[in-house]
Formats: C-alpha cells, sequence, structure tokens
C-alpha cells in the first residue's frame, strides 16, 4: 500500500464523519464563492478600471451638465479620447422590468469607452445606419430574450416633445463586454435622436467620459478638469471608475467589510470543527499510530499523513462548494452582478490549502509527542 493510498484510506475511515466535515466545508466554500464572485462582478468595484474617468455634476450625479463642457476637456492635451453620455430609464412591458439606455455618440464612445465594451467597428456602422438604432449588452439581451433586428418598446421617464413617454428601437447589434465583469445590462442609442426628441434638458449630458494619454496621472487630470469648471455654474466632480463604484456601493455597506466578515466567520467555524474533529480521529488511532513509529516511521512521515488527510477532505469539500458557487453565478445571470472569475478560483484553492495545513497541526503534534508505550496501553 502507498503512502497516498494510506491516507486515502485513514480520511475514509468514518464515512459518516468524513462527509459530513467535507460537506460543512462545501458550504463555507459555497458562501465564500458567492461573495467574492459578488465583489469580482460588474456590482462591486474589483474589475472597475482607475484609467477611464466619469466627469459628473458637483451637485448631484443626476444632474445635467451643458454639452458645451465637451470641447473644453477634450483641448486638454493630456486627454487621449472624451466621449459623453445622457441615461435614460424606463421599462419594458411592465413597470418592474427596468432598463436603462445610454444615449452616446458612436465614434466618441469607441474612441473613450469602445475596448471595455467591446464595440467593434461593425456595432458602430450598424448603431450609426438610423437613429432608432440601439446596441444591446449581451446580459440585457438574454435577460430579456431579445435578438437583431427585433423593435423594442421603452416607456421612459424622458418625455418627448409630443408628449409621449413611448420610445421605439430597432436592435442593430449586441455587445459582449471586454470580459465577463463588465457590464452589459444596459443598451447604447443615439445621442442626437434623443436629443432632438425630448422635451427637456436639450443640448445638456448626464456625464462625460475621459479617457487620459498613456502614462499620465488620472488623479492629477481629474483635478485639472474639475479645476476648469469650478466657477461654472455647474461645477464638476471627476472620478475614475473605480473610485465611483466603491463611493456607490458604500453609499448602502461597507461591502468588503461585509464580506470579509460573513466569510471569516464561516472560515473560522469550519476551523475549530475541523480540528476538533480530526483531533478525536487521531485518538481513536493512537495504537495504529505507535504500531507505526516502532515500524520506523519518523515523526515527519506521520505529520505528512495527518496533514495529507487534512489537505484531501478540504479539496473534496471545497471542490464542491466552489462548483456549486460556480453554477449558482451561471444560473442567477448576470445581472446580479455575479461573476466566479480566476483571480475568486486562485485566492480559494489558497485558502483550502491555508486551511486544510492549519486544521491538521494541532492533531499532527499532538500524534507525534505521543510516547509508544502510552499508545500501547490503548489497546
Amino acid at each position: 500500500m502507498t503512502f497516498f493510498e494510506l491516507m486515502r484510506r485513514n480520511a475514509w475511515r468514518k464515512r459518516l464523519r468524513a462527509v459530513l466535515l467535507m460537506f460543512s466545508v462545501g458550504i463555507a466554500f459555497l458562501i465564500y464563492g458567492l461573495t467574492a464572485s459578488f465583489v469580482s462582478g460588474s456590482q462591486g468595484a474589483a474589475g472597475a478600471s482607475d484609467n477611464l474617468l466619469g466627469v459628473f455634476n458637483k451637485s448631484g450625479r443626476g444632474l445635467p451638465l451643458p454639452f458645451a463642457y465637451l470641447n473644453r476637456i477634450a483641448d486638454d492635451g493630456d486627454v487621449a479620447a472624451v466621449a459623453y453620455t445622457a441615461r435614460m430609464r424606463g421599462f419594458v412591458e411592465v413597470a418592474k422590468n427596468v432598463v436603462v439606455v445610454s444615449a452616446v455618440d458612436p465614434s466618441t464612445i469607441a474612441a473613450a469607452n469602445g475596448k471595455e465594451l467591446g464595440l467593434t467597428p461593425e456595432l458602430i456602422a450598424a448603431l450609426e445606419e438610423g437613429g432608432d438604432r440601439v446596441l444591446v449588452g449581451r446580459a440585457l439581451a438574454e435577460a430579456q430574450g431579445w435578438s437583431v433586428g427585433q423593435r423594442i418598446g421603452v416607456t421612459s421617464q424622458v418625455m418627448k416633445e409630443d408628449g409621449s413617454r413611448d420610445w421605439s428601437f430597432v436592435i442593430a447589434g449586441i455587445f459582449e463586454g471586454a470580459d465577463a465583469s463588465t457590464d452589459t445590462y444596459f443598451m447604447l442609442a443615439r445621442y442626437d435622436t434623443i436629443n432632438a426628441a425630448r422635451a427637456r434638458d436639450k443640448d445638456t449630458v448626464d456625464a462625460f467620459v475621459v479617457r487620459p494619454r498613456e502614462g499620465v496621472s488620472s488623479g492629477l487630470l481629474a483635478a485639472r478638469i474639475d479645476a476648469l469648471f469650478a466657477n461654472s455654474a455647474a461645477q464638476t466632480r471627476t472620478q475614475s471608475e473605480k473610485q465611483f463604484l466603491e463611493a456607490f456601493l458604500r453609499q448602502f455597506a461597507d461591502v468588503g467589510l461585509i464580506v470579509g466578515l460573513v466569510v471569516g466567520a464561516a472560515f473560522v467555524t469550519i476551523l475549530m470543527i475541523a480540528v476538533n474533529t480530526m483531533l478525536f480521529a487521531v485518538r481513536e488511532r493512537r495504537f495504529e499510530i505507535g504500531v507505526m513509529k516502532v515500524l520506523g516511521f519518523s515523526g515527519g512521515r506521520i505529520m505528512a499523513l495527518i496533514l495529507g488527510e487534512t489537505l484531501f477532505i478540504f479539496a473534496v469539500g471545497g471542490a464542491g462548494g466552489l462548483i456549486l458557487a460556480k453554477l449558482a453565478t451561471l444560473s442567477i445571470g448576470p445581472a446580479f452582478g455575479l461573476v466566479f472569475s480566476a483571480e475568486v478560483l486562485l485566492k480559494s484553492v489558497a485558502i483550502i490549502a491555508g486551511l486544510g495545513l492549519m486544521t491538521g497541526l494541532l492533531p499532527a503534534f499532538s500524534a507525534i509527542r505521543l510516547p509508544i508505550v502510552n499508545a500501547f496501553r490503548t489497546r
């Protein structure tokens, strides 16, 4: 019998105990996988950019900015590209089915933010074909069951000049986003069409999107942009995408602290349960440990055997929990911003290894220090 076979058999000696312990480990890593996926996803700030700036009204994000600010921002030599957006909230069919339309200029949004959104030249050309064309994000299209060429109606809070709130669009394409963490639960429409038809706030935007030139400090550029409009009627607040998302989430709660407390409590609990269980398991095998010492097993090999058992239990249980977390993120859908990324997986593997080793240390030292005479007395 090989060393690894002996380790596996010892782990499965009491099958019910092993299964229950693995189940507990799996639940802990299911919790971790879901919470970490939330932070990693589009609802968190982990995947947000530090190099993409948003210029908003200082008095409130919902207040407009003059369109004329565009040229003054673009004149700064450290600005590589600048775009603008006017967001329009509405619903499709029923009031609970909320959607967001971002009115943009196709060419400028492609230059400033096209890479992150996955806007190809073909998609931009399709958006420019007609004033009623829109590009729909993959997450929104899948949630609504929409396809290219379909005409959709949006009832918006933005009133048209004729008094209607009903807007009609044709889906010209679907953009995917640069990766799974990119928010694609919205659609892009043409600003000129929305601006010409709306009854209020003409020639205004909700925000400007600024991409600094390579090597330019985004913080310094943000301060310089705000200084341009310090004495204007509509002063600005410029933040990176990551800063904005972090500030937005902190309005409701400190997401990082909550995730840390929940995950920490789960792992501390499972660590205490696992250590206590392994101590009992080693105590049950005192006679066998004494026999192994008589046969010439060194303290290092006995320690490796017990650590291998705990690693095996945590690996099987943790893998099961992470698989369930991955399936949950796929079934829930991207609308909730859950993204089980490679970073989450790597951190999970590191935690599994760390907890497995920590769990086995105390039982392993207990086995090493056990005198052979005391071990044989238990028989």
